[in-house]
């Protein structure tokens, strides 16, 4: 793009719409023209953005009759399977980080630092994946190339802020003494829920399978096994993951911790001598994938375990969106 594009940000007042417009300010992002759109219950809001106000649109079919370029949607699924082929059929290039369109086959589930150059192949969507699959899969691309994944086990412990605003109070309230949950089934104050997202009927839940087939779509790769548990506990920010990993080739540990130290994106911290492992306040604020607790699968003949953490706002979102957006500028 030879120019600065015209920038949307849907769903500007949410959570990551917020972070959107803090990210793109920290990475000074170019753009001509932005627009700040959201449901008719925030339009009309004013948002200081660079030292200048921008009013707040209702997003509806005539937003997009403008030219704009990019349009960064964080505004559910719902209003993203409405409004993204509008937007595309009128040029936009949408970056959704909703659920609706990750897996279609005719649009790209793209994390930058693994497969960046299926943006080429969009057709005016581009999907942003879930944030527990996204830092996954930052370090285990480099180690897939080298020794070939055969099997991924995942657990997750994934903070309230993955629910949003209402998460997030949900946990306020119950830390002050509430004990009626109003987003989760069950208190999160000093609890654990196995349950993130909607059970299926094979048992699992859909953000379990969410992880499951992102995972092979980014990756490029059906053949890996992977199977997993999503839990939320009371963090407000950054999902931390316990990651058991097979491989079909064997392995040599100072290698593996070569490459993970040089993996674009991550942030190795493994020193147990010190007791430095990631945490979730280290993370905190951060755009980078944190990997600690690098140790050989003895149960199996070539397998490693993983701690990974990220900041699920950031990384897990809104920053990964902007990435998206930086590789389109340089088409």
């Amino acid at each position: 793009m030879n120019r600065k594009p015209n920038l949307a940000v849907v769903g500007a007042t949410g959570l990551v719409g917020s972070t959107f417009l803090k990210v793109l300010e920290e990475r000074d992002f170019p753009f001509e023209n932005l627009y700040l759109m959201a449901s008719a219950k925030s339009a009309g809001s004013t948002i200081t953005f660079r030292g200048k106000d921008y009013v707040v649109e209702e997003l509806n079919e005539h937003s997009f009759d403008k030219p704009i370029d990019i349009a960064l949607f964080s505004a559910g699924g719902t209003a993203s399977e409405k409004y993204a082929p509008i937007a595309a059929a009128h040029g936009t290039i949408v970056v959704d980080n909703s659920s609706a369109w990750r897996m279609d086959k005719d649009v790209p589930l793209v994390v930058p630092e693994v497969n960046a150059k299926d943006i080429q192949w969009n057709k005016g969507i581009i999907a942003n994946p879930n944030c527990s699959t996204i830092q996954a899969v930052v370090p285990l691309k480099p180690l897939h190339d080298k020794y070939g994944i055969k099997r991924i086990v995942y657990s997750t412990y994934q903070a309230v802020s993955g629910s949003g605003l209402k998460g997030i109070n949900d946990l306020k309230e119950g830390l002050a003494g509430s004990k009626e949950p109003k987003n989760y089934p069950h208190p999160i104050a000093n609890n654990c829920l196995p349950h993130i997202d909607s059970f299926l009927e094979n048992g699992y839940t859909k953000e379990e399978m969410k992880m499951i087939n992102e995972t092979h779509k980014i990756m490029g790769d059906d053949s890996i096994k992977v199977t997993a548990t999503t839990v939320r506990v009371p963090v407000y920010d950054c999902h931390s993951e316990s990651i058991n990993v097979e491989f079909h080739n064997s392995i040599e540990m100072k290698e593996v911790l070569e490459i993970l130290a040089q993996a674009p994106g991550v942030v190795l911290m493994d020193d147990p001598s010190k007791n430095l492992y990631p945490m979730a306040i280290d993370a905190a604020g951060k755009d980078e994938v944190f990997v600690g607790r690098v140790r050989r699968d003895y149960s199996v003949d070539h397998g490693i375990n993983l701690w990974v953490v990220a900041d699920n706002i950031r990384k897990g979102a809104a920053t990964n969106a902007i990435q998206i957006a930086e590789e389109l500028l340089k088409l």
